[in-house]
């Protein structure tokens, strides 16, 4: 199972990212991502820019639920070149913008709303968007589960299995190990950490980024150092 290390406190990119990876560049993280808040368009180059000479898988979710804001981050990942684009439901004009792009589309599934994103959304609600996303030709979805307001995160997760073929990323509120290792059991193919990181949450005994990033990495199934992390399977993964 891939993580994707979300360089994001509160659903917005941290402002002193940049330093953030170089900080952690050493564990061997392959998948890392960001939101279009937060800082400038500038720093998002810049990150985007180091994020590639890393090596690395670079990943953007979009956090805005309005028409325009939403349209305007797909814009923003057409310009960066990320190799995918996470969140949103506006699925067709999303994939308009992005035909001959080359960026792999997972829109969220269920309803989002709020900042930060809350997900609303029965487990037969998911599997309707997920078949949804599918048949309009996504590269699978993004799932807010541990944020859901309607169901049990595993149920979330179970149905969105069930209903896609495609790539399952769960993203939102995974604070514990046990969390992870849950996800990888009913069959999804990546996850993402943030803000849980970033508070200690992982390994409270420990006090570094790096500490709490290794505890993800040992719950994911990845290696933490010594070489790159392991893909772990997913379905989708470049």
């Amino acid at each position: 199972m891939d993580f994707i290390f979300m360089l994001t406190r509160d659903d917005r990119t941290v402002t002193d990212c940049l330093h953030v990876l170089d900080s952690v560049r050493e564990l061997g993280i392959t998948h890392i991502g960001f939101k279009d808040v937060g800082v400038d368009t500038a720093t998002l180059r810049r990150l985007h820019e180091q994020i590639r000479a890393l090596g690395a898988t670079s990943h953007l979710e979009v956090v805005s639920t309005g028409r325009a804001e939403v349209l305007d981050s797909v814009r923003t990942a057409v310009d960066l070149g990320v190799d995918w684009l996470l969140g949103g439901t506006r699925i067709e004009e999303t994939l308009a913008l992005l035909d001959g792009t080359g960026i792999r589309y997972l829109p969220f599934a269920g309803e989002p709303t709020g900042h930060p994103t809350r997900l609303a959304g029965t487990p037969a609600r998911i599997a309707d968007d997920c078949r949804r996303a599918e048949a309009a030709g996504c590269a699978g979805v993004d799932l807010l589960a541990h944020r859901a307001t309607d169901a049990d995160p595993l149920d979330l997760v179970r149905a969105a299995r069930a209903a896609t073929a495609g790539r399952l990323v769960v993203a939102g509120s995974l604070s514990t190990p046990a969390e992870i290792r849950a996800l990888a059991e009913v069959g999804a193919d990546a996850f993402t950490v943030g803000s849980a990181a970033f508070a200690g949450a992982l390994r409270p005994e420990a006090g570094t980024l790096a500490a709490q990033l290794t505890a993800v990495l040992e719950a994911s199934g990845g290696r933490p150092r010594g070489g790159p992390v392991t893909g772990g399977g997913g379905r989708a993964a470049p």
